[in-house]
């Protein structure tokens, strides 16, 4: 199952081994909703799954959320034809609680392990799958303490709906806490050129605890793929997330930009996309197995499916610290 020819690397203590990057399938949720990338043509993201996976990408995320279970609903269309031994391994998250009668608001972070029953069986019907590859908890929970989901996360994979479990956005603190309850299988945080705070400190527990890492918005969210610039930011339509995110406006805008420009070089000199070099960055860290990249469409997973391969040399990472340093983008290390 999920056998792919692109390089792999184990996930973890789990029995998955999962090539660099991932098919990332929050934009393909879809707008209208909290946290939406505007409208999206559910024939295309098909069509980018199925390309992915033909490219041999073996693994996809999503989560509950992501337009609000539509993305789900994508993903299980897009795999339901690709005989089981060929199949991706599914990835998707739990935790986030959605208001039926208004999309636009804000979900609600629950946790109880009664919810987390009924999320998941929600997602398997979803998915279309017997069982859940890998289960993360989205965010720390607002209604419970972490022992209480963390335990019930356990159980759900005691009892075979989930192969493995992990969490995302969660700080050291709380990986310390819920290690002590469960194996923690695997981390999701957010990590790239711009945002790179997970370098210090979540990537080192992670190895030392042998906790597998799937990093997402390697390429920030579009701002590092070389094809973003003012015009397109300030043109965002209004149910794009990214139109009042501060990373995306004013200073930090130009300095990312900046750095984004910085990255045309090193892509030159491997004849690859500058996006496909944002990925190899951070997948040249030590503790971090793979980077969920997202495709709205099959063309733009040409743009950077080369990452899925590509090492950069020592004096590609000295060149880009440098212009990290000398842009002022974002925060954290600047070097593996």
């Amino acid at each position: 199952m999920a056998t792919s020819s692109l390089p792999t690397r184990r996930l973890g203590t789990t029995d998955m081994s999962i090539t660099r990057a991932g098919f990332g399938a929050w934009a393909i949720g879809g707008g209208d909703w909290a946290a939406g990338w505007g409208a999206q043509d559910d024939d295309d993201s098909v069509a980018a799954i199925r390309a992915a996976v033909g490219q041999g990408l073996n693994w996809i995320d999503t989560a509950a959320v992501y337009g609000l279970g539509h993305s789900e609903d994508v993903v299980g269309r897009a795999i339901a034809d690709i005989p089981a031994s060929e199949r991706p391994y599914v990835f998707t998250k739990c935790g986030l609680v959605w208001d039926e009668t208004d999309r636009m608001a804000s979900p609600r972070r629950v946790g109880h392990p009664d919810s987390l029953v009924v999320q998941t069986e929600a997602s398997l019907k979803r998915l279309g799958v017997e069982v859940i590859d890998l289960l993360q908890v989205h965010w720390p929970s607002d209604d419970v303490p972490l022992a209480d989901y963390w335990g019930a996360m356990a159980n759900l994979k005691k009892a075979g709906k989930v192969r493995a479990i992990g969490l995302s956005n969660h700080s050291v603190a709380q990986l310390e806490e819920a290690e002590a309850i469960a194996h923690v299988d695997t981390l999701q945080p957010p990590f790239s050129a711009i945002r790179r705070d997970t370098a210090a400190e979540l990537l080192p527990w992670a190895k030392e605890h042998g906790t597998g890492v799937i990093c997402y918005s390697p390429m920030q969210a579009g701002l590092l793929t070389g094809r973003f610039s003012a015009e397109r930011a300030a043109a965002l339509p209004d149910d794009d997330w990214r139109k009042n995110n501060a990373q995306f406006n004013g200073e930090k805008l130009e300095a990312n930009l900046a750095l984004a420009d910085a990255l045309k070089p090193v892509a030159e000199r491997h004849g690859v996309s500058q996006a496909a070099v944002a990925i190899a960055w951070v997948l040249a860290f030590p503790g971090l197995t793979g980077a969920i990249v997202g495709a709205r469409n099959p063309q733009q997973i040409e743009g950077w499916i080369a990452a899925a391969s590509l090492e950069l040399t020592e004096d590609d990472i000295s060149e880009i610290a440098a212009a990290i340093e000398g842009t002022g983008a974002g925060s954290g290390p600047v070097r593996p």
